[in-house]
């Protein structure tokens, strides 16, 4: 097994290259359903997992943090996670920011903010960034209304 580290001053984490036998069956099943939406196979993420009999929770659990080997190594990709303030144009103004190092946004998920704070997860090819991963996470910890970032995994 191969080990993958993306280090971060707030938090460490290790991500390993697991053969597809050992993966329990709700990660297979998340990435068939993402393969049957990128090939046009199925039009919704609802249809998808039918398909692949997986439950939507299983799906939005796994989607952002389980990736075919061939897409880790082709494209640089990370997953953040924000808990954000729920007020006027915060997603906007951290989109522009993302946008603004060249990082293309693959996936967006925000939650029903509660008590004034929403959770926004966000898939982002990062192969063109033009500043350090570090760097990023860096100016995005210092918007004022982001409470905290966190890599839940990466192929960068």
């Amino acid at each position: 097994m191969e080990e993958l580290q993306v280090g971060n001053k707030e938090l460490d984490q290790k991500f390993y290259l697991v053969r597809e036998d050992v993966l329990p069956e709700a990660m297979k099943k998340t990435l068939e359903a993402k393969e049957l939406i990128e090939r046009g196979k199925a039009q919704s993420v609802f249809e998808a997992v039918q398909k692949v009999d997986l439950s939507r929770s299983a799906f939005y659990k796994y989607r952002d943090t389980v990736f075919p080997f061939h897409t880790i190594v082709k494209e640089k990709i990370i997953s953040l996670f924000f808990y954000l303030e729920d007020r006027s144009g915060t997603l906007s103004e951290l989109l522009a920011l993302v946008a603004q190092y060249h990082c293309n946004i693959l996936t967006i998920h925000q939650t029903i903010p509660l008590q004034g704070r929403a959770n926004v997860t966000l898939s982002l090819n990062v192969t063109d960034m033009s500043i350090d991963l570090e760097e990023l996470l860096s100016r995005l910890r210092r918007l004022e209304f982001v409470d905290k970032v966190d890599v839940l995994g990466s192929g960068a």
